[in-house]
């Protein structure tokens, strides 16, 4: 009689709360690569019509624009590497990390331009911007 070898019963795999990369998230990468498109254009408008030399507003209103569209053009690109470095699936809390970092990059351009702006732009104030913003993004990513 000839006898099957059965492999021992396949143990439980815990259920990752992940799935591959579904319509939502498509939309949301979208409709922030549209929104980036937005304040890039009101960059634009902001940059050819408006003097910061002669309007001190105009400064402040360009930085913001300029960090809100770097800000914006790089969260999807964010997830989008992190979504490719775990092999097309979403994990949960994707979008809040690269959310972040998107933020972190908006204020690091903000503030760059305000310092150029103001004159006192630097190659060690630049760096301790930098490492300060490594620093508080090492620290928020780590696992818990």
């Amino acid at each position: 009689m000839l006898r099957v070898h059965r492999a021992d019963p396949p143990a439980r795999i815990p259920r990752l709360d992940c799935a591959a990369m579904e319509q939502r998230d498509r939309l949301v990468n979208l409709g922030l690569f549209g929104a980036a498109a937005l304040a890039w254009l009101l960059v634009g408008v902001v940059v050819t019509t408006r003097d910061p030399r002669t309007d001190p507003a105009a400064g402040l209103t360009g930085a913001l624009l300029m960090g809100l569209a770097v800000g914006l053009t790089c969260v999807p690109l964010f997830w989008l590497v992190v979504f490719g470095r775990h092999q097309r699936i979403a994990y949960r809390g994707d979008w809040l990390r690269a959310g972040r970092r998107g933020a972190w990059v908006a204020v690091v351009v903000t503030v760059f331009v305000l310092l150029r702006l103001q004159g006192s732009f630097s190659l060690p104030i630049a760096l301790f911007v930098l490492v300060m913003v490594a620093v508080a993004e090492v620290s928020l990513s780590t696992e818990r």
